[in-house]
């Protein structure tokens, strides 16, 4: 079977990001002829050589279109068109897919790809990474009413045209669901995480981490992943300030890059207890996160980010480190029932700070609460899991 993937942003575990698609590809290349159409925007971020640029088996067609989490608005825009007009075009040159694979952020690559799918009369499966245009538009990024109103068009108009749609987290899967599509066409497939990436970070590797960042002693915070504006950085810097006097072993790593990179280097100027880490690849990540005695998966206050999937968030669990998150949605839900983990209320720094003060001094319940999260991520969160059941679900919309 011939499987066309409409991504516009492809890593590998060499990136400092998630690297899903590329366990998902590597999985289906096995037995499946794929065809990537995709940009080079992760390519010249690439920290390390230890995996191929794409799997084997793969064949990538990749625009020069640049893209990054800094820039405004009509900058994105930009980006966002480019690549659409790109894949518009790729998918009509490549030889007929039997079926077509289309993953936004952002809209406008399914967008592309259900175009190409109506065009060569193919089917399509529409994979739903974020809630577009929900999110930009709560964001603040799509003031014009009539704009928005068109792009939730778009947005119902692709999932009715979708064969099947994968949405990354149950509550995901709840709004596409409202929007008046059956159930019977919803499959949540979460973000999952590499469980063979997470079994490199041994004990020895922890070991040395902590040597070379003179750490002995410390208690560690970790927030790794993005420093965006939906990500809500500076409550976690106004946390660490009023945790400092409480608990004065604890230091605050911060792993990634973004939008708060200057308010982060700032931060950590004036205060010893937090550091700002490299951005790393994908493959050492999971050493870090095993390093931290708790990690933050934080977001701001709004509805529209409660059903995100973070890559981050499973990272840690994957690792035995418990995770405190900041959206009363599936995460806290799930943190809560399967007691891995703690909620603290989205921009309210002063309960953060107090609720890590206790962790810190109930030891045994952080590293209970890590035990129990490392066993649901072995059971639910594996990629190679996820990866047949979206495999068996291109192969029936094929059928």
């Amino acid at each position: 079977m011939h499987i066309a993937v409409f991504s516009q942003y492809h890593t590998n575990p060499d990136c400092p990001a998630t690297s899903r698609h590329y366990s998902l590809l590597t999985q289906l290349a096995k037995t499946h002829r794929i065809t990537l159409i995709t940009t080079r925007t992760w390519e010249q971020q690439r920290l390390t050589r230890e995996f191929p640029w794409v799997p084997e088996g793969v064949e990538m067609r990749a625009a020069a279109v640049p893209y990054d989490n800094r820039m405004g608005v009509a900058r994105r825009a930009l980006s966002f068109g480019q690549y659409a007009a790109y894949a518009l075009r790729e998918g009509l040159r490549i030889d007929k897919p039997d079926v077509i694979w289309g993953i936004s952020t952002p809209l406008t690559a399914a967008w592309a790809a259900a175009q190409v799918a109506r065009w060569r009369r193919v089917p399509w499966v529409f994979e739903v990474q974020d809630l577009w245009p929900s999110f930009p538009i709560a964001m603040g990024a799509v003031p014009n009413r009539l704009a928005q109103r068109s792009l939730y068009a778009l947005e119902r108009g692709l999932y009715q045209s979708a064969q099947h749609i994968l949405p990354l987290s149950p509550d995901m899967t709840e709004y596409v669901r409202q929007s008046g599509i059956p159930a019977e066409k919803l499959t949540t497939v979460l973000n999952g995480t590499d469980l063979d990436l997470a079994a490199q970070a041994t004990d020895v590797a922890v070991e040395e981490l902590r040597r070379q960042w003179e750490l002995q002693g410390c208690r560690v915070v970790l927030y790794a992943g993005t420093f965006g504006r939906a990500n809500d950085i500076p409550l976690l810097i106004d946390a660490a300030v009023q945790l400092a006097p409480m608990c004065p072993e604890v230091v605050w790593l911060f792993m990634g890059h973004g939008f708060y990179d200057v308010l982060l280097e700032q931060a950590a100027l004036r205060y010893s207890f937090i550091r700002v880490v490299p951005p790393q690849p994908r493959h050492a990540v999971f050493t870090w996160f095993k390093l931290a005695d708790v990690s933050v998966a934080s977001f701001l206050g709004l509805p529209v980010l409660d059903a995100n999937s973070p890559a981050k968030f499973y990272d840690s669990l994957a690792v035995g480190t418990p995770v405190i998150v900041t959206n009363p949605g599936w995460t806290k839900r799930l943190v809560e029932q399967q007691q891995c983990g703690w909620y603290s209320p989205a921009s309210d720094a002063t309960a953060l700070a107090k609720k890590l003060a206790h962790l810190f001094q109930v030891p045994e319940e952080l590293r209970a609460a890590g035990a129990r999260g490392q066993q649901v991520a072995s059971t639910d969160f594996d990629r190679q899991q996820i990866g047949r059941t979206v495999q068996q679900i291109l192969e029936a919309a094929y059928l």
